[in-house]
This record gives structure tokens, C-alpha cells and sequence, in this order.
């Protein structure tokens, strides 16, 4: 019977910076990719995490780029 190794998922999470809520959030799928299992790509850093923030914030409901 395979079992997952809860202990050592939520270590790798606190590593990434996850608060509980945010880890208990996941799906599987996002789960998998941020600890590197998405299809060879390297899981995402805090540091770039961070970057894309500041590069595209969050816009509060409402709120209009500028365009039309």
C-alpha cells in the first residue's frame, strides 16, 4: 500500500515559504510542480515568486488598466 510521507510534504513546503493555509490550498497538480515534479521544470523560488508579484500586482475589483 503506497502512503504519503505527509511530514516530508509539509517540510518542503514550509522550505518554499508556504504558510499552512496556502499549502492545504494546493491541488496536487500545483503541489507537484512547485517541488520540481512538473514535467522537468524547476519549482518556483520565492525570489521569482516575488518578481512576478511586483511585475503583474493584484488589481482590486473594478480597477481599469488604463485602456479603454
Amino acid at each position: 500500500m503506497n502512503r504519503f510521507d505527509w511530514v516530508a510534504l509539509m517540510r518542503s513546503g514550509a522550505e518554499l515559504g508556504l504558510r499552512p493555509r496556502e499549502f492545504w490550498a494546493l491541488t496536487p497538480a500545483e503541489l507537484a510542480f512547485l517541488l520540481g515534479e512538473g514535467g522537468g521544470a524547476t519549482p518556483l523560488s520565492r525570489a521569482r515568486l516575488e518578481e512576478l508579484a511586483a511585475a503583474f500586482p493584484d488589481r482590486e475589483i473594478g480597477e481599469c488598466d488604463g485602456g479603454t
